[in-house]
């Protein structure tokens, strides 16, 4: 991972110069709750300003990037990240809290995160998320391990928005995913689908121990709960 990120770098550096203001690794990687086979390395490069000259320029590097099965870094102005906290608050308070400066300033110190935004991104994205999954997992009921594959594949997503959740309702966690599952209980909820899922991903469990329809049931409702959780939140 760290010679990824340092080559990364340097190719950014190579490719756009004085342009280049910033590079923030940001999320699992940066929090140490980094899994090889299911976590994306998220990266945002800060430019002083993003055109289409820009853009060529960064276009053999994204390539190389995503070719190693990583999204594409975000490619925002100076001026795009002060004013972007609305549209992005879920963003942008991952990276206020889990970053790592590669290169460059920390654009994103001083930022401030309106909970108005936040509380309504959280919310948002949980239900997208949810009616997601529905819709992935109603043409694959009947067949159990892809059930419990989409499963795996989501649960990383869910763990993360359960935390904001979590801090939006005043209750602390820490970044692991874990935590955020643990900390569950103390907002009235029930984490343990999450628990089993993270059991099976890190093979405490064998996927055998589990039963993929009965799961994903019990999955379904705690995911729904905590919806409700953030609906009833003050908006």
């Amino acid at each position: 991972m760290e010679d990824k990120l340092s080559e990364l770098t340097d190719r950014l550096r190579k490719a756009h110069g004085d342009a280049l203001l910033s590079v923030i690794l940001y999320g699992s990687a940066a929090g140490g709750d980094h899994h090889e086979k299911y976590s994306d390395l998220n990266v945002l490069c800060v430019l002083r300003q993003v055109t289409p000259t820009e853009l060529g320029a960064s276009e053999p590097i994204f390539k190389w990037w995503r070719d190693q099965d990583n999204p594409a870094p975000l490619l925002l102005s100076e001026e795009e990240v002060r004013t972007s906290t609305d549209c992005f608050p879920i963003e942008f308070e991952d990276m206020r809290e889990r970053r790592r400066v590669l290169f460059g300033s920390d654009p994103i110190a001083n930022l401030i995160i309106d909970k108005v935004f936040y509380r309504a991104q959280v919310e948002h994205d949980l239900r997208a998320k949810l009616l997601r999954l529905r819709q992935k997992a109603a043409g694959i009921l009947g067949d159990k391990p892809a059930l419990l594959n989409l499963m795996l594949e989501s649960v990383s997503t869910f763990c993360v928005l359960a935390r904001h959740a979590l801090l939006l309702s005043g209750i602390p966690v820490g970044w692991q995913k874990r935590d955020a599952v643990g900390k569950l209980t103390e907002a009235g909820l029930d984490g343990s689908a999450l628990a089993t899922l993270l059991d099976i991903r890190e093979k405490r469990k064998k996927t055998g121990a589990v039963e993929a329809a009965e799961l994903f049931g019990i999955y379904l409702r705690q995911i729904e709960a905590i919806v409700s959780y953030v609906d009833r939140l003050e908006k």
